[in-house]
Formats: C-alpha cells, sequence, structure tokens
C-alpha cells in the first residue's frame, strides 16, 4: 500500500510542478499559492480586513439599541444575569445606554451616530451584519470567534480560508499579509492569522514596521547570494524528495517558503 500510494503521489507530483520549477505556461504549479479557478468571475483585487480592538463601540456608532436606551443608569435585569458567570461583575449593574444620538439614513434606513457623519451619507454603498452573537465576554476567546468562527483554538482564520480557497495572483508579495498597530498583537495572538489545521503556508505571513519586515529573509552574516542560493536548492532538493515519498503537504510549504528569498516564485517564464 506504501509503495502503491508514493507510485500515485509521484504521477501526481509531475503535474504539480509550477514556473519556478521549470514548467511550462498554463500548467499547474507545485506552489500551494498558485490561483485556483474560481466558480465566479471575480470583481475584487484584494481583500483589506480590519481588526480595530480598541475602536469606538458599535453601541456609538452604527448598532442602535433602543431598549439599551431606555434601561440607561437603571440595575440590570436579572434575565440577563441569571445562570450565568462574569469575570469582571460583582453585585448588580446598572445599564449603560448610547452615548451618541443615532438616526437613520439613506434608501436601506440604517441607524448610524452623530460621530459618522460621512459615514451616514454612503449608507446605501454599505453592508452591515447584524445577526452575529455570542455569548463571549472575554476579548481573547471573541477575537477568535471573529476571525475563526469559534471561541478556541485550532480553528483557520478566515484570511487562511480565503487563500486556500482563492490562492494568489501576487507573485512577489504573500497571499495573505498580516499588519499589526500598537505595538502588540491582539489579545488572542497570533492564532487570528493562523491556518489552524490547514497546511501552515496558508496561515498569514506577518509584516513589521521596524527591522526586518519579513523575519529571517535576509542572508546570514559571511553568506552570499550564490552560496545561500546552492544550500536553498540542497534543502528543496532533500524536500523535494521526501515529498515525492510521502505527500505530505508541509514540505510543499517549506519547500515554497525556503524558496522565497532567492528563487522567483512567480508563474512567469524568466
Amino acid at each position: 500500500m506504501h509503495e502503491s500510494a508514493a507510485g500515485i503521489g509521484g504521477i501526481a507530483l509531475s503535474t504539480l510542478l509550477g514556473s519556478c520549477f521549470g514548467s511550462k505556461p498554463n500548467e499547474v504549479s507545485m506552489d500551494p499559492m498558485f490561483p485556483k479557478v474560481s466558480h465566479f468571475a471575480g470583481k475584487a483585487k484584494s481583500v483589506i480586513y480590519l481588526h480595530m480592538a480598541g475602536a469606538p463601540s458599535q453601541f456609538e456608532t452604527f448598532d442602535f439599541k433602543p431598549e439599551l436606551q431606555k434601561l440607561h443608569n437603571q440595575l440590570c435585569p436579572q434575565s440577563l444575569l441569571e445562570g450565568k458567570k462574569f469575570a469582571f461583575i460583582r453585585g448588580t449593574p446598572k445599564m449603560l445606554g448610547p452615548q451618541a444620538s443615532f438616526k437613520q439614513y439613506g434608501e436601506s434606513r440604517a441607524w448610524v451616530s452623530e460621530h459618522l457623519p460621512h459615514l451616514s451619507t454612503v449608507v446605501d454603498e454599505l453592508s452591515f451584519l447584524h445577526a452575529v452573537t455570542t455569548d463571549q465576554f472575554n476579548h481573547a476567546p471573541a477575537q477568535l470567534l471573529v476571525h475563526t468562527g469559534t471561541p478556541r483554538l485550532g480553528r483557520p482564520s478566515i484570511g487562511s480560508w480565503v487563500t486556500y480557497g482563492l490562492g494568489t495572483e501576487n507573485a512577489n508579495l504573500p497571499g495573505f499579509v498580516v499588519l499589526t498597530s500598537g505595538g502588540k498583537t491582539p489579545d488572542a495572538g497570533k492564532s487570528v492569522w493562523g491556518s489552524g489545521f490547514l497546511p501552515s503556508v496558508y496561515q498569514g505571513v506577518q509584516c513589521r514596521s521596524v527591522g526586518e519586515p519579513v523575519l529571517y529573509l535576509n542572508y546570514p552574516e559571511g553568506i552570499d547570494r550564490a552560496m545561500k542560493k546552492k544550500t536553498i536548492d540542497a534543502i528543496n532538493q532533500v524536500n523535494l524528495e521526501h515529498y515525492k515519498e510521502f505527500q505530505d503537504p508541509e514540505t510543499l510549504t517549506r519547500i515554497n517558503h525556503t524558496s522565497l528569498p532567492i528563487v522567483c516564485r512567480c508563474r512567469c517564464q524568466k
């Protein structure tokens, strides 16, 4: 069975070799990030997903809660507390209603607060999702839920799923780039751009504003480009033989990552 699987894998491998490994135009690439054909013609060139931890609350921007406004400064109803445990609540707290004035705008009659005067003029060009709910009240599990669909570790992030499903046409940058600000990662850590149980090639690549933009791409001291290329070529040859035998997708990740600093990753005929 092992030999048969390896033989079938070898046949499959011959169809996976990408342009950086000498393939012809229109052939499928060995690169796991090679763009896939979608079911429908795509319109978006890229997606910018903003996770703004510490930003103004949705209760003060575009999520108007009239019932909460009525309960402002009153004791929290027991129906909201019974049978539940909260990490930072003691006794019976008072309710805090919206701290901004709201009005409805556009043909969609979307609620927008006074804090977003420009947004109120373009509400018909936006989509507001109000159907997402959760019982997570701590930051880290709630952030995991937003990015992965579960408050527990181990699931792929939304960016990893998109990259896994579509690949990328960008030959010079990772398909999933992550930029952080404020000097720290989100409370949920780097799992919010992790690949979970998907191959690690689909996890987000963090680009830094200080020091090396991407870690471990620069040449070590005393190693020039030619020597580094020989080293990586030898490593990739070993990894390629390993992939032929075991068909482990993580081996493709290693080949892909070690090729980035030296070898053109694009699907071109250079």
